[in-house]
């Protein structure tokens, strides 16, 4: 009986090992013509967190933010050291809307975090988002993006991921 418990025991974590859903933190896509290794951000904790306390993004690299539903967002700089460029996607992965936003400044040692929280700009998705990018400064510029242009996703793979 101790042997047949511990075999349960131990091929439940052997299987548990292997979720794929765990291994996936990165997707390759072709932006603008250029190719990036997006970091997924499938979670409320990893889309909270973001670019917070980031000093760069990787070169060619930059996050994918997947979420569960399309819905009006609201992203801003809280916690953010470098410039980022946002590029907000609906469910077909179309460019609904486009920001450069720039650093704010830190949080005061003497501000709280609700005085901090409410002097940070949001900037806002025109409609329904599925998908959100960032990118490093300068490239919706360098990259020619447009409201409307099409970004290439596997959609059902990346909404499959989304908790």
């Amino acid at each position: 009986m101790v042997i047949r418990l511990f075999s349960v025991i131990f091929l439940s974590f052997l299987f548990q090992g292997c979720n794929s859903s765990h291994s996936t933190t990165f997707y390759s896509v072709d932006i603008g013509g250029e190719q990036f290794q997006l970091e997924l951000m499938l979670d409320r904790t990893t889309r909270t967190n973001g670019m917070m306390h980031r000093t760069s993004f990787p070169e060619n690299g930059g996050l994918l933010f997947v979420f569960p539903d399309s819905s009006i967002r609201s992203f801003w700089m809280k916690n953010c050291l470098i410039d980022i460029d946002l590029i907000y996607l609906d469910s077909r992965g179309t460019i609904t809307t486009l920001y450069q936003m720039p650093i704010e400044l830190p949080k005061g040692e003497q501000e709280s975090d609700w005085v901090y929280e409410g002097r940070l700009s949001h900037y806002y998705s025109n409609g329904p988002s599925r998908f959100v990018i960032e990118l490093e400064a300068g490239s919706i510029d360098r990259l020619h993006l447009k409201v409307n242009q099409r970004i290439p996703l596997d959609l059902p793979y990346l909404k499959s991921l989304a908790r």
